[in-house]
């Protein structure tokens, strides 16, 4: 890891200058600054006239994501707004910003990934944390030692997507019975010892993988977020015929998710507005990281990038 983080690499990055389009003078939102990576490269093109709003969960990154735009040498205004995306929109209307160009990637930056204090992963032995802002909220260690068995095995099944969310449920809560969780390590044994071999057919990831997925997913409520977002996003889009949203006519958003989860809300909110003629398609399909980027930086192998274009209120203004 470089200093501060920075040799961190944001996934599709072509794809996001070139399917974004920012111009010189726009405003643009990164909803999950993380490290900046995304965010210096679209500085560049939008110039000193242009506004840079970072947001982020984590407020240790987003320091590190404003000094990567400083230090890349950015002239321009700089806003960071430290919270949960689901918020954004408010926060910027509240600033009487309107957006031209909004990156959500969902993914997680590399500091936070490969700090065992965190707890995000099982790869090095630490802490049941898993918050992303670790200011507030429940602790992995509150879910797995706290929720009844009913409940963990309707998370782990639903956010997991793991078929063996009973029993996995069960083992968690006979093995707490005589001590509780407190790292990662001992939690992964337990679910793997559970879970059994992987089913015929799936590929062979680590079976806690899907586990402490779901237990991340409902430690910083992802989902909730991302689908309030989404509203906010139909909101905007919706609402730019009778005043001044958070999102400006010509608006692009996009949002890089990594896995189905996540990815399937964006496809069908997507869809759905633009059948209603809110938005253009951008993309049609999702862009995929070519083969290139995905032997560099293999987690971007997982990334799709869906994009869409706020209608103006006369119709499609193809620029």
């Amino acid at each position: 890891m470089g200093e501060g983080g920075f040799d961190h690499i944001p996934v599709l990055s072509r794809q996001v200058l070139e399917l974004l389009e920012p111009n010189e003078g726009d405003v643009y939102v990164d909803a999950t600054a993380g490290l900046g990576g995304h965010a210096a490269m679209v500085a560049e093109r939008i110039g000193s006239s242009g506004t840079v709003v970072l947001n982020d969960l984590d407020a240790g990154n987003l320091e590190r994501a404003e000094a990567r735009l400083r230090e890349s040498g950015y002239q321009g205004e700089v806003r960071a707004i430290h919270g949960s995306f689901a918020d954004l929109p408010r926060r910027l209307e509240e600033m009487g910003l309107r957006a031209d160009a909004v990156l959500a990637d969902l993914g997680f930056a590399s500091n936070q990934v490969d700090d065992p204090e965190r707890g995000l992963t099982f790869r090095g032995d630490g802490p049941l944390d898993m918050r992303l802002d670790r200011s507030r909220g429940i602790t992995a260690a509150e879910v797995v030692n706290e929720f009844d068995e009913q409940e963990l095995a309707d998370l782990i099944y639903q956010y997991g997507e793991e078929r063996a969310s009973r029993r996995i449920a069960g083992a968690i809560v006979r093995r707490r019975q005589e001590k509780p969780f407190e790292t990662t390590g001992d939690l992964a044994d337990v679910v793997r010892r559970a879970a059994g071999p992987p089913p015929k057919g799936r590929k062979r990831i680590d079976r806690a993988t899907r586990t402490f997925q779901a237990i991340r997913i409902a430690v910083n409520g992802e989902l909730d977020a991302l689908e309030t977002l989404l509203v906010q996003i139909e909101r905007g889009a919706r609402e730019r015929f009778d005043r001044e949203t958070w999102l400006r006519p010509g608006a692009r958003v996009g949002v890089i998710s990594f896995h189905s989860l996540e990815d399937r809300p964006v496809k069908r909110a997507f869809v759905g507005m633009a059948s209603e003629g809110l938005v253009e398609r951008v993309t049609r399909k999702p862009a995929v990281a070519d083969e290139s980027e995905a032997s560099v930086n293999p987690r971007s192998r997982s990334a799709k990038f869906r994009v869409i274009k706020v209608l103006r209120p006369e119709g499609p203004d193809r620029r």
